[in-house]
């Protein structure tokens, strides 16, 4: 019988790599939304707009309804430079959106142009509204006693006819000599602005009507 030692199985051990940790990047940053002043490098953006003469009296009279919603809603301070004759806007620390600075200019635009203060306030609330302006001369060319009666056929008995113009397009219209402002949506603004174009141009104010009823049940329909 042989003495030698039964042969073993040498098994080599080789040191296992280190596992890679599951998530080897450092956390996500969390950075805080930049506010209005730091957005444009801290610099303060201001905005002026025109005071006409015949909108002083209005002003005056309905200065704390803009100024309350302008300066403690929007967070814009606003002043009336009385030597430039502007209203004044400027961003201010606390500010919260940037866009906030031209939407109050657009108010203020809004009220100069003769909207009531209710009616432009709008413009702080939606997103979508916007002002249109238009003059007579644009759609046609008249002049003397032709001219008066498009504006009178505009207006209508008691202002009858613009009336029924906002509330069927949902829109606001300001008739200021020859020019004329809306208020409101895209849509809309067409819809009225093409019902003022038939008038100017000599259509009863019947026939807008009727075209206005269809018009005004085909939006109810897609709404």
């Amino acid at each position: 019988m042989s003495t030698e030692a039964p042969a073993t199985m040498e098994i080599e051990t080789v040191p296992s790599e280190p596992k890679l940790e599951s998530n080897p990047l450092p956390p996500k940053p969390k950075f805080e939304p930049l506010k209005a002043h730091e957005m444009s490098d801290g610099r303060v953006q201001f905005r002026k707009v025109s005071v006409p003469p015949h909108r002083y009296s209005p002003l005056k009279k309905y200065w704390m309804d803009i100024y309350t919603p302008v300066y403690e809603q929007m967070k814009i301070d606003i002043r009336m430079n009385l030597k430039a004759r502007k209203v004044e806007l400027k961003t201010r620390q606390d500010t919260p959106d940037i866009s906030n600075l031209q939407k109050c200019a657009d108010f203020v635009q809004a009220f100069m142009l003769g909207f009531d203060v209710p009616d432009a306030i709008a413009l702080l609330r939606l997103d979508e509204l916007y002002v249109e302006s238009f003059e007579i001369k644009d759609v046609k060319t008249l002049r003397g006693e032709h001219l008066s009666r498009a504006i009178g056929r505009l207006s209508g008995k008691g202002g009858k006819t613009k009336f029924a113009i906002e509330n069927a397009t949902k829109t606001r219209i300001v008739i200021a000599d020859t020019k004329i402002h809306m208020l409101g949506s895209f849509a809309n603004i067409k819809i009225a602005r093409d019902s003022l174009c038939s008038l100017i141009l000599g259509s009863p104010a019947g026939k807008v009507y009727s075209k206005l009823r269809q018009v005004s049940a085909r939006l109810a329909e897609r709404f």
